[in-house]
């Protein structure tokens, strides 16, 4: 594994860091003085970031679904860092699954939870001995549907959720050991999903069948337009960027924190309504009440 450039200051992996949200998190970290490691879904990812961060970003083409590869690159991190272990892990790849749930394959919803629980578990594990040497800090990056879960985004909600909960566990679990585990509740942002969900919305669509599309078709396409509408109109990469690494870095650890004005007003809305009123505004934001 090369190192990145700069030996100096604070070490932290990056899930899912060659696009979206963990690419502008591992080049603000790089600018801050971080150590920088990450995975990436490809050779491209990885080269077009090591120039982006002047050879200060070191990623790996790594699935995380696959846990000999997972225990490679962390084994491989670990290595190059040493006896000072690793001081933060953010735990932010993840894959979006959206369609009504009785039209989705359970294949589809297997493959959702196998990036965004299970391999978000495979990674934590695997990190856990340099994060016990540097008393580090995990970062899980989730979402605010974890908590108001919307139609037609299930897969989602239900996965973050899970995560939410092993993340409450895992920060009990570890306490003893100086690790903090720090959930970061993502609301809308344009970090690259926006074009990423609409085509996957658009390929659930098209897969619908003559009967689905009677059931489902209308209501599904008012959910795309106003997902599209909320996703373009989110909090902008790099704002979205430097609030995970404020969490991230924050003392004392906050438990669990909103990134973005809609996330602090959904985790708030939870506090504050009834299930009767939780159920109304998730169809209303979605244009279905």
């Amino acid at each position: 594994m090369s190192f990145p450039s700069e030996r100096s200051g604070r070490s932290v992996a990056i899930t899912g860091a060659g696009g979206g949200l963990g690419r502008e998190i591992a080049l603000c970290l790089a600018a801050k003085g971080y150590i920088v490691f990450g995975t990436a879904m490809s050779a491209a990812e990885v080269q077009a970031l090591k120039q982006a961060s002047d050879g200060r970003v070191s990623l790996t083409v790594c699935d995380i679904t696959k846990e000999q590869a997972v225990r490679a690159w962390a084994g491989g991190v670990s290595d190059a860092l040493g006896d000072v272990g690793l001081d933060l892990l953010i735990n932010n790849a993840g894959i979006l699954t959206p369609g009504p749930i009785e039209v989705l394959p359970l294949d589809a919803i297997r493959r959702e939870f196998d990036v965004n629980v299970f391999g978000a578990l495979s990674v934590m594990n695997a990190f856990l001995p340099a994060l016990r040497k540097a008393h580090g800090r995990v970062v899980q990056v989730s979402t605010w549907t974890a908590s108001v879960p919307l139609p037609f985004n299930g897969p989602s909600g239900a996965s973050k959720a899970a995560m939410e909960v092993f993340a409450a566990v895992y920060r009990a679990e570890l306490k003893n050991f100086g690790i903090d585990v720090v959930v970061a509740a993502a609301g809308n942002m344009k970090t690259g999903g926006p074009a990423k969900t609409a085509a996957a919305l658009a390929r659930v669509a098209d897969a619908m069948t003559p009967d689905q599309k009677a059931l489902y078709g209308q209501a599904f396409g008012t959910f795309a337009a106003k997902l599209n509408d909320m996703q373009n109109n989110g909090l902008d990469a790099t704002a979205a960027a430097m609030r995970v690494i404020e969490l991230a870095e924050q003392v004392p650890a906050p438990s669990r924190a909103p990134v973005g004005k809609d996330a602090e007003e959904m985790l708030r809305a939870v506090l504050e309504k009834s299930d009767a009123e939780l159920d109304a505004l998730r169809l209303q934001m979605v244009g279905l009440d």
